[in-house]
């Protein structure tokens, strides 16, 4: 793999932001059909840029556009492909979380999942532009259902390989429309390190579901012409809580294993489990950082950017780290996180990666 496509201590964004209250009460306006989709994109039309200038504002070096046009970062697979019906995977009882789609019959796609995103983007700033679209694991874990799917896809692993074209031609269009970082996100492999989620999903074999998750993303990712390709690992969240917690140690052996430049990891919360992992981090990849703790309503400073990027540098060298927040903002639409806290914390990471950029030599 050819060596690293962005610099020492480059800021990203995961995706997501938090959305305003309008714009949130617009996208379920539109989900229930009070809305239609050509009156919703008028109004996002308006808005998106706002997002994108917040980012540039704070001195991000790839932006998005703050995922607002999205309901969730994994709905937009089924919003663009039939074969769902929605809210059928209903939120574990005493939940705040959403209902899902559940996958009731032979995908066929219906236009592009993220391109129209991210010809808006690129056509919206100077700036590098990150665009991400859900890993087929993901996307079979929180969308296939024994209940409801089988008669479709009679195995989640036959639905996750219905999946692989489908994300595959997307990124394939997504890299020829210039899009600068492309990325997969794939919280649900991370969760398989806590044992209560195993046990609560049903996981005996840890090692298949890996599997499971690199053949997706190397599925995905095949042959396509890119130098910059990120896998997004978190422990999931809503309304500042977690899913699961525990360290990589279970899997961070078999990143090695995923054809991608970058891996985008949760650091930052101590529900990740402490940075000393990274001593068996790939030494053919960079490491996107999470030195900002999304979670917590405490922006932090400059200093603790630093000090959290400094104790990664014992295990990856400079040439090779990225810094980025944990995860996104508000990867579901009905996540109320506050958009000036989001502002504020993204403006703390390019501040302290100013600092580091100055510390070490590297050239702004």
């Amino acid at each position: 793999m050819a060596g690293p496509a962005v610099e020492p201590f480059a800021t990203l964004v995961v995706g997501s932001l938090p959305r305003p209250a309008w714009i949130r009460e617009l996208i379920e306006e539109r989900k229930h059909g009070g809305l239609d989709a050509g009156e919703a994109d008028a109004l996002l039309d308006d808005a998106v840029p706002s997002a994108i200038r917040l980012q540039e504002r704070a001195g991000l070096d790839f932006v998005s556009d703050g995922e607002w046009r999205r309901e969730s970062y994994v709905k937009v697979f089924s919003d663009a492909v039939a074969g769902f019906k929605p809210d059928l995977i209903k939120p574990p009882a005493g939940s705040t979380g959403a209902a899902y789609p559940a996958v009731v019959a032979p995908l066929r796609q219906e236009r592009p999942i993220a391109l129209a995103e991210a010809e808006f983007l690129r056509d919206h700033t100077q700036r590098r532009v990150l665009v991400a679209v859900p890993s087929p694991y993901t996307i079979a874990r929180r969308m296939w259902s024994p209940e409801h799917s089988t008669g479709a896809y009679p195995t989640r692993e036959a639905f996750l390989e219905a999946c692989i074209p489908i994300l595959n031609g997307e990124l394939r269009r997504l890299a020829k429309a210039g899009v600068d970082a492309l990325q997969l996100d794939d919280p649900w492999l991370a969760l398989l390190v806590d044992p209560v989620y195993r046990e609560r999903a049903g996981i005996a074999d840890i090692e298949h579901e890996i599997d499971l998750a690199i053949t997706g993303v190397n599925g995905a990712v095949e042959g396509v012409d890119h130098p910059f390709i990120s896998v997004h690992l978190c422990h999931a969240h809503g309304n500042r809580r977690h899913s699961t917690r525990g360290p990589y140690h279970l899997i961070i052996g078999a990143l090695a294993r995923m054809q991608v430049q970058r891996l985008a990891m949760e650091f930052a919360t101590p529900d990740a489990g402490g940075i000393d992992v990274l001593r068996d981090f790939p030494n053919d990849k960079v490491l996107g950082l999470g030195v900002i703790d999304h979670t917590d309503v405490h922006v932090e400073s400059p200093a603790t950017v630093v000090a959290r990027a400094e104790a990664a540098l014992q295990y990856v060298p400079r040439e090779r780290l990225t810094l980025n927040p944990d995860c996104g903002f508000a990867p579901s639409s009905i996540n109320p996180m506050d958009l000036d806290e989001a502002f504020l914390k993204l403006r703390a990471l390019c501040a302290g990666a100013r600092l580091l950029r100055a510390k070490y030599g590297v050239a702004a």
